[in-house]
């Protein structure tokens, strides 16, 4: 096992701006001499400055001793040439994501530094392989890939490409760890792990609005409340930009030869166009004016409750039902219900939905009333469930039903009839990524997992919430979104086949 870099050992950070002076900060925090260069000197010795005010901050914060932010002040420098960093036992590079501009930096940068130097390129989108291929000595070179903003974010993802050495990984790895991180190996490939796993949490919520299932700030709600997601899709677009999460989708939508699990969504583009890119420019799926109109999920009115309610005591949800109803002296019975309901007022079924439409289900099941209802990652808890039924739903029936939700403290959010509605689609999808990153060697579940959790603020790492709720009925999901839809881009991974098959969870 390779060592961490030693706390004297001088690291040099090229690049000057957000993540080159973050990783500047952390990197003389954790004890090491660094050397910012950029080819602006102005900027850099902007930056250094700014860091300095940053360790500043953090002692009136409590979180810095001033003995600490005054030594890690004066291990911070900026540069005025490259040659300057010849000392340097790594170089982490945050310039322009141009793959010619990066080669032609470190084709310089080998001429400079010492043979057992490291370089690092913290590219989000780049292959490092290629990267590398420009190099003497692409054994020595990595990925070293941090998030923004650095200080703050935990993960860095330690991305070896082909000829990378084994040993130049685990130092890059271990340090990341010295420097108080969550390092995750991975190899090079579009996307690495997070910007991989992470577009269908976009693509689907995007189709979503496209098929006219409901409004952006109720399919928000819906996946930060009862998915328990930090931020919903399209305000978390909004926040990064269309135009750079669009270029994102499409890089890695080309990189996998224009893989229909990857196709970039007419939606976003459309806004783009219309120069709405969020935040940035004041609109994108939300107004940021200052007297912007601020819009409020759709969340159903008050339901009164008509006819028999019976519920299944074996569902996940029935002590938290019975309770409500209790407390609003509804009566109604809590009875084993062989056909796998949830609940049921008069003829209508309530079912979790398994990816059919409500419409297809009660095809299936020559009854023309069924409900289903959104996965929650927590039924006991939840606030706000994603709602729809049939067409031919009996609405005295499907109201009633709201009614019985409602009593039990849940917000009710009624969304068009759509295949495996808004959390257990999103879920289910980045499932699947999940588990093909991990059948073609990309990262193992563990570094997946870690990677979504410390990388994107996920609630659960999507291979553990695949074992919460059962590969096979992650699988039929599945199937059902492929079948409703015929498209390739709702294929099965086959290694969620190998272990529902073998009847094993990913963490067996």
């Amino acid at each position: 096992m390779a060592d961490a870099l030693l706390p004297e050992s001088t690291v040099a950070v090229i690049g000057a701006g957000a993540m080159g002076a973050g990783i500047a900060q952390i990197a003389a925090a954790s004890g090491h001499r660094v050397k910012l260069y950029d080819s602006n000197i102005n900027t850099c010795k902007t930056a250094v400055e700014k860091i300095r005010n940053q360790y500043s901050t953090l002692v009136k914060k409590g979180r810095m001793s001033t003995a600490a932010a005054e030594a890690a002040s004066k291990r911070l420098f900026s540069t005025v040439e490259l040659t300057e960093i010849a000392d340097a036992s790594l170089v982490i590079e945050a310039i322009v994501e141009n793959l010619k501009v990066k080669q032609d930096l470190f084709v310089k940068l080998e001429s400079i530094i010492n043979p057992s130097c490291i370089l690092a390129t913290n590219t989000s989108s780049i292959s490092v392989t290629a990267i590398a291929s420009a190099l003497s000595s692409p054994k020595r070179f990595l990925g070293m890939h941090f998030f923004n903003p650095a200080p703050l974010m935990e993960l860095v993802e330690v991305v070896s490409g082909l000829l990378t050495d084994q040993v130049v990984a685990e130092t890059v790895f271990n340090t990341a760890l010295s420097w108080g991180k969550t390092p995750v190996h991975t190899k090079s490939n579009p996307g690495f792990i997070v910007n991989r796993v992470a577009r269908p949490y976009y693509a689907e919520a995007l189709r979503l609005i496209h098929e006219g299932s409901s409004e952006p700030q109720t399919l928000d709600a819906v996946l930060k409340n009862s998915g328990g997601f930090r931020m919903g899709p399209f305000e978390l677009m909004d926040l990064i930009g269309h135009d750079v999460n669009f270029s994102v989708t499409k890089s890695v939508w080309n990189a996998y030869y224009c893989d229909p699990r990857f196709t970039p969504s007419l939606v976003q583009e459309e806004l783009i166009n219309a120069g709405l890119l969020g935040r940035k420019s004041g609109q994108g799926f939300y107004s940021y004016a200052p007297d912007a109109q601020v819009l409020h999920p759709k969340f159903a009115e008050s339901k009164a409750i008509q006819g028999p309610v019976s519920i299944n005591s074996s569902s996940l949800i029935a002590s938290r039902l019975s309770c409500g109803l209790l407390e609003k002296g509804v009566d109604f019975r809590v009875l084993e219900l062989g056909d796998g309901s949830l609940l049921k007022v008069g003829d209508t079924s309530v079912y979790m939905t398994d990816g059919r439409t409500a419409t297809r289900r009660a095809a299936d099941q020559a009854s023309n009333s069924v409900v289903l209802i959104d996965l929650a990652i927590d039924y006991s808890t939840v606030q706000t469930l994603a709602v729809c039924s049939s067409l031919q739903a009996n609405l005295v029936e499907v109201n009633s039903i709201i009614g019985v939700f409602q009593a039990a403290g849940i917000r009710v959010a009624v969304i068009k009839d759509t295949p495996a509605m808004v959390v257990m689609r999103t879920v289910a999808m980045l499932i699947n990524e999940a588990a093909d990153a991990v059948n073609q060697g990309v990262a193992d579940v563990r570094s997946v997992d870690q990677a979504m959790c410390k990388g994107v603020n996920y609630p659960k790492g999507p291979l553990k919430w695949a074992d919460s709720i059962g590969l096979s009925y992650v699988h039929r999901v599945l199937s059902n979104l492929a079948e409703q839809y015929g498209e390739d881009r709702y294929r099965i991974s086959p290694l969620i086949s190998q272990f529902m098959f073998a009847e094993k969870g990913f963490y067996e």
